[in-house]
């Protein structure tokens, strides 16, 4: 797997920019790719991010937009406001994840 220096140190990142190592994560590191991405932070943005890992260390992949919708409660239209246009792709990049395996 590829290394990346963000925040001041090295990560493991696949040939997409995506971390690999879960435990390589943080709110800096999550900083620092948010901003990558056009991203500004609020707190919004950080439940979005804080259920993903929970949900991603409870279920072993990726949230889809459907599911974080349905299970963690946040409306489609507040993802795509949040995370402009491709809204799980962006999610999961910042939050160290895997892209989820669909769309929705």
């Amino acid at each position: 797997m590829p290394v990346a220096e963000l925040a001041g140190r090295q990560v493991h990142v696949n040939e997409e920019g995506f971390l690999t190592e879960f435990d390589e994560w943080d709110k800096e590191l999550a900083k620092v790719l948010a901003t990558n991405i056009g991203i500004e932070m609020t707190d919004e943005h950080w439940k979005l991010i804080e259920w993903l890992r929970e949900d991603f260390k409870a279920q072993g992949e990726t949230a889809t937009t459907r599911r974080l919708q349905t299970a963690g409660g946040f409306a489609v239209k507040d993802q795509f406001s949040l995370f402009p246009k491709k809204p799980g792709k962006k999610m999961s990049y910042i939050a160290g994840l895997p892209k989820p395996h669909g769309c929705v």
